[in-house]
């Protein structure tokens, strides 16, 4: 397996395994990496629409699992030509070191809106972003859907793949070559099995051979080729799904050589799921546990690119990190910490309004060595315990709010790289969920331990 950066793949993502530090309370500075890192791209949407952004959001991760949203979860640039938004972001570093990103020129929902263009920038090192322009790929009356791209090192050019309606009458994967993403050679099909396919996502030279993942119907599906030239890749893979699911990412990890295929699900709309595999050749999967990794709140369609540990910290030197944490269960890695008419409770991944799972860890009411939880969208509240129950309430300023307030964070006690709290006035309890509703308690068995065991992140 090559450990390096190769320029001429999809950024390969590191080790999947569990991360074992923990957050320091209130907005940490991430931490810098030293070695290998990763930038992931997406859009966002929640199931009301309260988090919808068609611009640009970046994430980075030194694990490739546990992503902190850069630019507080804003876009970091958003489109000003075409429809003004994007969906489906490539990130994709070129020969020359810097990257060019592409998406599909599409704000909102409008599977019907036709364009043959799509939104190119240029960038030196994801912290400014130039030359935008719109890229004509075709003159079809259809769409040109999830652009990505690929370097063809046999034709020494760029090969941008996406989807569109041609004359067959159902979507296929196109393919245009460029050597400066400015202007592209005439639109060709790339891979069209005789059925609807969109989301085509490149692994080249594996081995010496390419594979190419997409969306066929509601699942993810592969194909393969000892060429890259169209027309040449046969299908092989068992499909793979969770619910209505989209958008392959196919990556390897730098330490083990497994590939991880990731897809994300509309049914619910916005939930990233991961399988894994020890030879991609197989063309079988199996799920990775949802503890082990943790999307960027909202994201959709997602890209992921190697970076340097330099080009890490550079970006969040320049961006930032958020000023919230979200709260994971343990035992139910899919819920949330989150606050619901007052009542503290933990719930499905998405949900809105999202920003009920926001929280600022803040120092204690009662200690400032422990911790309160205040809410980020009601800032004036924290959770406290009333009859040992979790409430979000406003601090009235008494020292019995503040001692309800308070919680000590210790090393999780169904797994010490998670975190469980401990109340400040109740010190034989800890914080758990019941029924899926938070509450204080004495904790002695294995599932009361798991109930009153948390992940600290974004």
């Amino acid at each position: 397996m090559n450990n390096s950066l190769d320029p001429s793949r999809r950024g390969v993502l590191g080790a999947m395994a569990a991360v074992t530090g923990s957050l320091v309370i209130g907005a940490p500075a991430a931490r810098a990496a030293t070695g290998p890192a990763y930038v992931m791209g997406y859009f966002t949407e929640s199931p009301d629409w309260l988090g919808a952004d068609y611009g640009l959001h970046l994430a980075v991760s030194t694990d490739s699992l546990q992503w902190t949203p850069l630019n507080q979860n804003n876009p970091v640039v958003t489109p000003t030509a075409g429809t003004g938004g994007l969906r489906d972001p490539f990130i994709m570093r070129k020969q020359n070191g810097s990257f060019v990103v592409i998406a599909t020129d599409l704000k909102g929902t409008d599977w019907s809106l036709q364009s043959q263009y799509i939104h190119v920038w240029d960038s030196a090192d994801l912290r400014s972003f130039t030359g935008y322009r719109r890229l004509k790929l075709h003159e079809m009356a259809t769409h040109s859907w999830a652009p990505e791209a690929f370097w063809d090192a046999g034709r020494g050019q760029y090969g941008i793949i996406y989807s569109a309606v041609n004359s067959s009458g159902h979507n296929v994967i196109m393919v245009n070559y460029t050597t400066d993403f400015v202007t592209a050679s005439a639109a060709q099909v790339f891979f069209d099995p005789g059925y609807d396919v969109i989301d085509g996502d490149l692994a080249v030279g594996v081995n010496g051979v390419n594979y190419l993942y997409f969306k066929k119907d509601q699942t993810l599906v592969g194909a393969r080729s000892t060429s890259l030239n169209p027309g040449s890749f046969t299908v092989f893979s068992t499909p793979v799904s969770h619910g209505g699911t989209e958008a392959p990412t196919l990556v390897q990890s730098q330490s083990s050589g497994n590939w991880y295929l990731w897809g994300d699900t509309y049914t619910p709309n916005g939930v990233f799921y991961a399988w894994q595999s020890t030879n991609l050749a197989a063309g079988t999967w199996t799920p990775v546990d949802q503890r082990l990794y943790t999307q960027p709140l909202n994201s959709k369609h997602c890209t992921v690119e190697a970076i340097t540990g330099t080009e890490y910290d550079n970006l969040v030197a320049r961006y930032g990190t958020p000023a919230w944490n979200r709260l994971k269960s343990y035992n139910y890695p899919d819920r949330y910490v989150r606050h619901s008419n007052n009542v503290g409770r933990i719930d499905a991944y998405p949900f809105d309004p999202y920003p009920d799972s926001q929280w600022k860890l803040t120092p204690g009411l009662a200690d400032s060595s422990g911790v309160s939880f205040q809410s980020v969208n009601y800032p004036t509240r924290y959770l406290r315990h009333v009859n040992y129950q979790l409430q979000l309430a406003v601090n009235d300023g008494t020292s019995a709010f503040a001692q309800d307030a308070t919680f000590y964070r210790t090393a999780g006690l169904a797994d010490t790289s998670w975190s469980s709290f401990r109340s400040y006035n109740y010190p034989d309890r800890y914080l758990r969920h019941g029924n899926f509703v938070l509450r204080i308690d004495p904790v002695s068995t294995a599932t009361e331990r798991s109930d009153a065991t948390f992940s600290v992140g974004y």
